[in-house]
């Protein structure tokens, strides 16, 4: 007896969302991390302009030119830092993105399939209201074990990574400090003082190499190319009691309907 296909990956479209993501990384690199190659040169530069706008006040008969030179030194500094945090912020921005458009087509990929096979609005509702762990446990569920696949932890630190950036403090940033604190590094871990250490950090320390970027970017591509062909329904199927309800909730409205239809 054939089986019926649940879900179906049809591969242009796998393309698509492979490709749509590289774009995506490829141009913001491009277009905004590429900005701050230079930050270096950028300060030094902004010390030297702060020279040329504040020689006409140096006054040799009253002035040290060591504290003009150390003025704008301390004036690079903070354009260094100002630019660095700016750089940073930029980029957890550019993965926030990246991580909400594999979401969302994710979420869409799962509900457009349902509709082939399932009538009603209470499914797809929870689809899109399901949090990524619930997520995991259907796919789970169907046969795809996403959660022992290498890419399953990258994109789990993606998400919390976003939602401290989106929320700063809360349950994700706890998680994100117990599970993956690789994203949240310590600026006095070479000191080891009386505040260093895991415990003072908060969520104004969460920061994203280039190279943390790339391997959430990695994972996204691997999660695309190891969704499978096709997802078929088996008779020792069981799905987690949230999606089953939610099937339940639809099945019953449409006999209800169907019912009311009745002379």
């Amino acid at each position: 007896m054939a089986q019926y296909s649940l879900f179906q990956m049809w591969e242009p479209h796998r393309q698509s969302l492979i490709k749509g993501h590289l774009f995506y990384v490829e141009q913001a690199r491009k277009r905004l991390l590429s900005q701050f190659n230079d930050i270096e040169g950028e300060a030094e530069k902004a010390a030297e302009f702060w020279l040329e706008a504040n020689k006409r006040h140096f006054n040799p008969d009253f002035h040290d030119p060591g504290d003009f030179y150390e003025s704008a030194r301390d004036e690079g500094i903070e354009f260094y830092q100002l630019l660095c945090e700016m750089r940073d912020r930029t980029r957890l921005s550019v993965v926030a993105g990246m991580y909400h458009e594999w979401d969302k087509h994710l979420r869409k990929w799962l509900t457009d399939e349902i509709r082939h096979w399932h009538g009603g609005e209470t499914v797809p509702g929870k689809i899109w209201a399901a949090d990524f762990g619930k997520l995991a446990d259907l796919m789970d569920s169907l046969g795809w074990r996403v959660r022992d696949q290498a890419y399953f932890l990258k994109l789990d630190a993606c998400r919390l990574v976003v939602n401290v950036y989106k929320h700063g403090k809360g349950n994700s940033f706890d998680e994100l400090k117990e599970k993956y604190p690789e994203y949240l590094p310590d600026p006095l871990s070479n000191i080891s003082g009386a505040f260093s250490g895991l415990g003072y950090l908060d969520y104004t320390h969460l920061v994203v190499s280039e190279n943390q970027l790339q391997g959430f970017s990695d994972a996204i591509v691997a999660f695309w190319k190891d969704v499978p062909k096709d997802i078929f329904d088996r008779e020792d199927l069981e799905v987690p009691g949230w999606f089953a309800g939610a099937m339940s909730v639809d099945q019953q409205a449409a006999s209800h309907q169907q019912g009311g239809l009745n002379p």
